[in-house]
């Protein structure tokens, strides 16, 4: 078999070679999308990668692709969840007499590259794919040169295929299941102290544990244990069963994301979180407990696993998880009886820790540790606002 590649079918090879398996931009799939490659990459500066092979005859034909373009980038845009999106188009098949300069600005840079060492010509490539001439050094041609790009880039999507099942596979939720058990425990425990055990005592919910916002604000150091306890803690049985219904249904997929250990910070982190804007902002002094708050942090936690797994979850975050977090949280404004101040904290809360644990394959260490410096100086700012103000 005899296969040739022209040299616009060389540069775009050796381009999704170094783009793919090097800078570790993904495809971006596409209808209708002829003689043009699209790649993403969340955490990269240019967001978008675009590699054109089609011919581009003239100023029309150049003016109605970047229309195209900007309608494409707003829809991509929307899908990753992101509210600035930078691009680079790479055309390696532009007439002579087509003036590219005047056609790209704002959001989208453009490079007419005939040659690999075209590239040099733009300092805003240059600046942030620094190695990217590197790519002229491969040697191969014609059916060798096919052979090897489309062999590693199968091996490095290999790769990544390996990690997201690794990421998705299902896995046993031990501490879903024992955060259930000790809502159910505790629930039983005060339910035999009060009269009514479908409706419970505030004065026994109290005792056990309930957070009281007056009693810590009085400087009662001692008691901040019941920051944890009241998230165990539920005031009747209608009360406990929604929100180990919730537990239940959202737990063991974040658990299965986020393993044992970054889970439980998220749960019980976010449910700390929450109690404490409640009690920064919430003047009242009505005994507080449940759960919802921390199932909020896990809700915020899969809107930010989802954010860097969209390729997988967009559609779901998107018809499901936001509708979910809206609802719950107008029905919480609308109920007096709702304490919506730990629910948003919960949802915050879980955004940040999320942040600061990181998320397997995705996170790199200056997300992580600027998730750890945000979740600090959130924290701070609300025990500060509870005990200084």
């Amino acid at each position: 078999m005899n296969i040739t590649l022209n040299k616009n079918d060389e540069i775009v090879m050796k381009l999704l070679h170094y783009f793919i398996t090097i800078q570790g931009y993904s495809p971006v799939v596409l209808h209708g999308a002829k003689d043009e490659i699209w790649l993403e990459k969340s955490d990269a500066d240019y967001k978008i990668v675009r590699i054109v092979s089609n011919y581009i005859h003239n100023d029309e034909q150049l003016n109605f692709d970047m229309f195209r373009t900007k309608q494409i980038l707003k829809r991509i845009k929307r899908k990753m969840f992101s509210l600035k999106m930078d691009a680079l188009s790479i055309f390696v098949n532009l007439g002579d007499n087509v003036k590219l300069e005047d056609k790209c600005f704002d959001n989208i840079k453009c490079a007419n590259v005939k040659e690999i060492k075209d590239l040099s010509k733009y300092s805003f490539i240059i600046n942030n794919f620094p190695n990217i001439l590197e790519v002229e050094d491969v040697k191969e041609e014609g059916i060798e040169l096919f052979i090897k790009l489309t062999d590693d880039i199968n091996k490095k999507n290999y790769e990544e295929t390996k990690k997201a099942e690794d990421v998705f596979s299902k896995k046993k939720p031990i501490m879903t299941y024992i955060f259930i058990g000790i809502c159910l425990a505790l629930y039983i425990i005060t339910a035999l102290q009060s009269v009514n055990v479908i409706e419970l005592n505030p004065n026994v919910l109290y005792r056990n544990g309930a957070l009281v916002n007056f009693n810590m604000m009085d400087n009662n150091y001692l008691e901040l244990y019941r920051l944890v306890t009241s998230v165990f803690l539920h005031g009747g049985l209608l009360h406990l069963l929604c929100n180990l219904y919730s537990l239940y249904v959202i737990g063991p997929q974040l658990e299965s994301f986020f393993g044992k250990i970054k889970y439980t910070i998220i749960f019980i982190g976010s449910g700390v979180i929450g109690n404490l804007l409640s009690m920064a902002f919430l003047q009242d002094t009505y005994v507080s407990v449940g759960a919802s708050g921390a199932i909020f942090g896990l809700l915020g936690a899969l809107l930010y696993f989802g954010y860097h797994y969209r390729v997988y979850l967009s559609g779901v975050i998107r018809s499901q998880i936001i509708p979910l977090i809206i609802l719950n949280l107008s029905i919480g404004f609308i109920a007096t009886s709702i304490n919506n101040l730990a629910h948003i904290g919960g949802l915050i809360g879980g955004v940040l820790l999320s942040m600061a644990v990181g998320v397997k394959y995705k996170s790199t260490k200056a997300d992580i540790i600027n998730g750890i410096i945000m979740s600090l100086i959130f924290v701070a700012f609300l025990i500060y606002m509870i005990f200084f103000r």
